[in-house]
């Protein structure tokens, strides 16, 4: 009868002839960890910002809300107070859009130096990664070679 021939111990001495480093996924996972991080408190940062602007904002236009709403004497009262409402909050919004747009304008210059770095970070740690590997299987190829 024909006896299959068992490829454990083959795979299992192939493998330790080849060893694998976990240590470079631990590195990108605690990399990918602090980039996570980074980025939130980027976006904190923003969300944060940006509900003073729109918490200062209604405040403002509340505040001249209570204008428009008192009682006038004469009809052409209420006319002017509506086209003063107006115009203060034509330039309210302007101030305020600003302010939103500095904002956005932050969190764009931010993530643009966080990837950049990013980036950086990436290319010297697969570079690390690409020469220790060469070298690990140059020596496991010449351990092989010699056996």
């Amino acid at each position: 009868m024909a006896k299959t021939t068992d490829y454990t111990k083959m795979v299992q001495d192939m493998m330790g002839a080849f060893p694998m480093d976990m240590s470079g996924m631990e590195s990108m996972m605690k990399s990918s960890a602090e980039m996570g991080e980074k980025f939130s408190k980027v976006a904190l940062e923003a969300a944060g910002k940006s509900t003073e602007i729109s918490n200062t904002w209604t405040k403002d236009t509340l505040s001249k809300v209570g204008d428009v709403a008192t009682a006038k004497k004469d009809p052409a009262d209420y006319s002017k107070a509506m086209t003063d409402f107006a115009s203060t909050q034509a330039e309210a919004t302007a101030e305020y859009m600003s302010a939103f747009a500095e904002v956005a304008k932050k969190v764009q210059m931010d993530t643009v130096e966080l990837m950049l770095a990013a980036g950086k970070d990436m290319g010297d740690e697969a570079s690390a990664a690409v020469k220790k590997a060469t070298d690990d299987v140059t020596k496991a190829t010449k351990k092989a070679a010699s056996a």
